[in-house]
């Protein structure tokens, strides 16, 4: 059978798909693995046990019932239109004036079938084949200011890649007094220095704040920097918050989280506890909104109702808010804490650099002039019943062949349960000692 070039595009390996097909294997092994390596969530049971009850309320208000009339707050029986189900919108206008003040109105949000999802349409809207003003082609790319970036950005354009990235500076810090820690930040200077921007080849400039998948939050500096180097060149300047403010606000840094009509927010309810409910939620300029709901109609009719439908009354009393700053946020501080001993436990003076812990759920790990790959690495981490993921996968628009760094570096989750955790890092700290001295020993 023959695929068109779309279908042979989407159909090749890619680190995603790699990644998505080991944790699903893993999930059907009926051998003990460290899941350490997807994006999943933790199981909070203060979180799972308020969307429990909500779920239940849904039972009860006749949200599945197929009364067309019912006031319930989200019908599931029915389709939404295609910008998403608008008593969801008008809860989340009115949470997000009430926190920040930024006069939204329905015209301003759009939802998605996930972030995965939201990232589809929005690379592809400013990405790829343009016609300018002589009507001639121009391919504009999407501006990664801060590299590595997510892992699931690669692959999404329809046609080819079409990125442009900065390579990072990298600071060593300390963390809690520690030492043993790097940062990335902006490289500004190269960043603005781009022939791609000065010829006019970028569609727009994207950033996640925390990162995935490094845990670095850019700076209230930094961000505003990009934003103003954004509107100069009449760009968006694209924001995906997935693991940020205010939900489920797993950053740890004192930030502040801004819009205007040249800034595109992503943010999702998968990291509060619900990925499984795949639901995205676009804050935007109406012209955005209006194309995000004319891709919805062609690719899925109208977006999912079912997380509308749990979430509309956590965003309309502040829940998730709370939910956020009280549980979701404190777990993963704590976390981190463990991890740090546990990594620190297991690869002592070996050479382990941390970056700086400042939010999402994952910890990236540098192991300078590691004798092997990390992609050779995470296949003997694999064989131990231990999966991370290799760091290669997470630098879209640069050639690694030739940087290093690229091949030095694991991402890890740390939202796995205590004795996952332990165990994971445990195998990490053996087959990593070991590679090192054979490396001395030869």
């Amino acid at each position: 059978m023959k695929f068109s070039k779309f279908g042979q595009k989407f159909t090749q390996p890619t680190g995603i798909s790699q990644l998505m097909d080991d944790l699903g294997d893993a999930l059907k092994s009926d051998q003990p693995v460290n899941m350490l390596g997807g994006g999943n969530p933790a199981r909070i049971e203060a979180v799972n046990e308020l969307f429990l009850q909500t779920y239940q309320a849904l039972g009860n208000d006749g949200s599945f019932r197929e009364d067309i009339n019912s006031t319930a707050t989200s019908s599931m029986a029915n389709y939404s239109n295609p910008q998403g189900d608008a008593g969801f919108i008008d809860a989340l206008v009115g949470f997000f004036n009430r926190h920040y003040d930024w006069n939204l109105t329905s015209e301003n949000i759009a939802l998605t079938n996930g972030s995965q999802n939201a990232f589809f349409y929005l690379f592809n809207l400013f990405g790829g084949a343009f016609i300018d003003e002589k009507s001639e082609s121009v391919d504009k790319s999407i501006l990664l200011p801060l590299t590595p970036e997510y892992i699931g950005y690669s692959d999404v354009h329809v046609e080819g890649q079409h990125f442009t990235a900065v390579l990072p500076h990298i600071d060593e810090v300390t963390h809690d007094g520690e030492e043993g820690f790097f940062k990335y930040r902006v490289d500004f200077e190269a960043l603005e220095n781009l022939p791609a921007l000065k010829e006019g080849r970028i569609g727009a400039i994207c950033c996640s704040r925390p990162t995935n998948p490094t845990g670095n939050v850019l700076t209230d500096e930094e961000m505003a920097h990009l934003a103003e180097i954004a509107k100069r060149y009449d760009v968006p300047l694209i924001i995906d918050n997935a693991y940020g403010m205010p939900f489920p606000n797993i950053i740890y840094s004192d930030v502040t989280l801004n819009w205007d009509d040249n800034t595109i927010l992503c943010f999702s309810l998968s990291k509060i506890g619900l990925p499984g409910v795949r639901t995205g939620i676009i804050v935007a300029a109406p012209e955005v909104i209006e194309a995000v709901s004319a891709m919805n109609a062609v690719v899925n009719l109208s977006p999912t109702r079912f997380g509308a439908a749990i979430a509309t009354p956590l965003v309309a009393n502040d829940r998730i808010k709370q939910l956020s700053d009280n549980e979701i946020k404190p777990f993963y501080q704590k976390q981190a804490t463990l991890a740090i001993k546990l990594l620190k436990e297991a690869l002592g003076d070996y050479p382990l650099m941390i970056h700086k812990p400042e939010g999402a759920i994952f910890f990236w790990l540098w192991f300078k002039d590691l004798p092997i790959t990390t992609l050779e690495l995470y296949e003997r981490l694999k064989e131990k019943g231990t999966l991370i993921v290799p760091s290669e996968y997470f630098f879209p628009g640069v050639d690694v062949s030739d940087y290093q760094h690229a091949h030095e570096c694991i991402r890890m989750s740390i939202a796995a349960d205590e004795q996952t955790l332990t165990d994971g890092i445990r195998v990490i700290g053996e087959v990593v000692r070991e590679l090192y001295d054979e490396a001395k020993n030869k």
